[in-house]
């Protein structure tokens, strides 16, 4: 395949960098073009978003780059909700008078990284990915330097980001010198042939922490409660959701296609990690009085439950993941567009005691809120309730039943900080009155805790088609 077929297989991240070097150029010169950034960054995403969906299929680089119905199910969605993160990230950062270019191409940088991550073949571009989008996310992390907490936040994720990438290179290097090569496919016939099964499963186990540090499972999870507590509003919305996706097919990816003849050996860590993040995340949260903390334990437990999911080893339980974390990030980015929007005298509300008696002042968004605490909670008929729904399903298809007995039981203790904040909402003295919300934190808020309580049901079989074959094109050799 020569150069002109493989740049068109890659079109959506060719156009990502291009674009994030031409805006990088005109941010940087014309300095009052920050909203055409903003604006052309965002229409940059959604463009890539298009391509993704429509791009070829095939293998190209050597097999370092894979574009398949996997990837382009991932990619729609990543570079969809950075476009998202871009439109929020721009008018917060505006109200705040601390609107800087360089955000929205960080975001496209990170975006990046993350469709390379989701069409890895082999471990160089898998690493390549990797530190594309977290050497961004950490810059994002502390984008506000006049803020302490956010440079605090962007130093800690950067030293145990470095941790990780440790961890998954030494993990890399040792699969490669018993499997003898870095393609993902290679690697699967060396397990299935046997060669150096001991030294290659050894590997894996630390490529898998490294890779649970990514999408914060514990007991990898030490940086994203502070983190989490630390930085922006939307970049917080932008790390829980983009990113965890991009990881989580990564390691779908990783474990299925390269080491898919050791299922039973992988299996065992995967679970052990996932009832880990489940149990931190709903005990942890129950705690919690700051409203990012509290979400930052939601995501370890929820992660925990994609994981479930994925350790069934078959097209099912990746499926099941994939549904679970769109529906999730649907969830996520509803609830935090509500804590850009809520503001008291100028002043965040970001902890239990600023939404006390939120149903008087702003009963429309305490409304939205409720919504998406119950379908954080799982309950029916909401979005929460049909992903877990499907990840239990495909534990118990898998005869892991009582993984799903243990993670239904969890999800009952966590239910306990979620209805905490409707009780709190609804029930509590009002702590005085609430701002205007902006426009477009207010319409992303009400847009996602609408489709969580109606449409969700009806585009149910769509998602499930669609997620289906992304499934089959990972387990399907």
């Amino acid at each position: 395949m020569n150069l002109s077929d493989a740049l068109h297989i890659a079109l959506p991240e060719a156009f990502l960098a291009v674009s994030a070097l031409v805006l990088l150029v005109v941010g940087a010169y014309a300095k009052k073009a920050m909203t055409f950034v903003s604006i052309a960054s965002g229409a940059a995403l959604v463009i890539a978003a298009v391509l993704a969906a429509q791009s070829g299929l095939g293998t190209v680089f050597g097999g370092g780059y894979i574009a398949d119905n996997a990837a382009s199910f991932a990619k729609v969605f990543i570079y969809g909700f950075s476009a998202v993160a871009v439109l929020l990230g721009d008018g917060w950062l505006k109200r705040l008078d601390s609107q800087r270019f360089e955000f929205p191409i960080l975001i496209l940088i990170a975006a990046l990284g993350m469709g390379m991550m989701a069409s890895s073949g082999d471990l160089i571009s898998l690493y390549i990915g990797i530190e594309l989008h977290s050497l961004a996310l950490y810059v994002l992390a502390a984008f506000r330097r006049d803020d302490a907490r956010s440079s605090e936040a962007g130093l800690k994720y950067f030293v145990l980001g470095a941790l990780s990438s440790g961890l998954l290179l030494y993990g890399a290097s040792l699969i490669y010198g018993f499997a003898g090569s870095t393609r993902f496919d290679v690697i699967a016939q060396a397990v299935h042939a046997g060669a150096g099964t001991g030294g290659v499963l050894f590997g894996l186990v630390f490529l898998i922490c490294g890779l649970a540090f990514k999408v914060s499972a514990a007991p990898f999870h030490m940086w994203t409660p502070d983190v989490y507590e630390g930085a922006p509003t939307p970049v917080v919305m932008f790390i829980t959701t983009a990113p965890k996706l991009a990881a989580m097919v990564l390691t779908a990816r990783v474990l299925v296609d390269g080491f898919g003849g050791a299922t039973e050996q992988w299996r065992q860590v995967v679970l052990a990690i996932a009832m880990i993040s489940v149990i931190v995340g709903a005990f942890a949260g129950l705690v919690q009085k700051n409203l990012k903390r509290l979400i930052a334990y939601s995501s370890i437990a929820n992660i925990g439950y994609a994981l479930i999911g994925l350790s069934a080893g078959n097209q099912q339980g990746v499926q099941s993941m994939l549904m679970f974390m769109v529906l999730y990030m649907i969830d996520v980015t509803g609830f935090l567009a509500c804590l850009m929007a809520l503001k008291r005298d100028g002043r965040p509300m970001e902890t239990l005691a600023d939404i006390a008696g939120l149903s008087r002042a702003k009963p429309g968004m305490a409304l939205v809120l409720t919504v998406l605490s119950f379908s954080f909670l799982g309950l029916p008929p909401f979005s929460g309730f049909w992903g877990k729904f499907f990840v239990f399903q495909a534990a118990l298809a898998a005869g892991q039943w009582p993984v799903a007995v243990a993670g239904l039981v969890f999800s009952v203790v966590a239910a306990f900080f979620y209805l905490r904040i409707v009780k709190v909402m609804w029930f509590d003295a009002p702590a005085g009155e609430v701002d205007k919300e902006p426009w477009d934190a207010k319409l992303v808020a009400c847009g996602m805790a609408i489709f969580s309580a109606l449409p969700v049901v009806f585009v149910l079989g769509g998602l499930q088609s669609v997620a289906q074959a992304a499934a089959a094109a990972l387990t399907l050799k």
